[in-house]
């Protein structure tokens, strides 16, 4: 986590009068950051998916639903904080069409879901040296929007 991540979670956690959670992580969406970003600030994105293989690839820890996350857009700065609610692990074959629908994408189909995530999964799998599946795992996250980063 960056100094202007932990600067902006600092502030924001010490007007919860809560204890801290154990994992707060600041990270940026995939394939188009800044988009991506303002879709949850704008209230359409409520939903995030990644391969399980990069989990494991990356020996990263899978979502719990006490997680919670800085949203950073392309320059690594933090725009808002997301609490993850639900974590559901699951073929991607299988992921319901509200899920596809709650991830805010595109004109919010799941026929746009389903060929925008193979085209990001098979180029993503093709620079691990591995091939996509239909079938293939993914870590299915709902969240919430919980704070937006004042603008300077």
């Amino acid at each position: 986590m960056n100094e202007a991540s932990r600067i902006y979670w600092d502030e924001f956690w010490k007007s919860q009068n809560q204890e801290k959670p154990i994992r707060v992580s600041a990270w940026q969406f995939g394939a188009d950051p800044d988009h991506l970003a303002q879709l949850v600030i704008d209230g359409v994105k409520s939903a995030t998916c990644s391969g399980l293989v990069f989990y494991e690839m990356e020996n990263e820890p899978l979502p719990t639903d006490e997680d919670y996350s800085i949203i950073l857009n392309s320059e690594d700065e933090p725009l808002a904080i997301i609490k993850t609610v639900d974590v559901k692990i699951m073929p991607m074959n299988e992921v319901p069409e509200d899920f596809a629908i709650a991830e805010g994408e595109g004109d919010r189909t799941y026929q746009y879901w389903k060929e925008a995530h193979e085209r990001f999964f098979t180029r993503e799998l093709n620079d691990a040296g591995m091939e996509f599946s239909e079938d293939m795992m993914l870590v299915c996250e709902r969240f919430e929007l919980v704070n937006v980063r004042k603008k300077e």
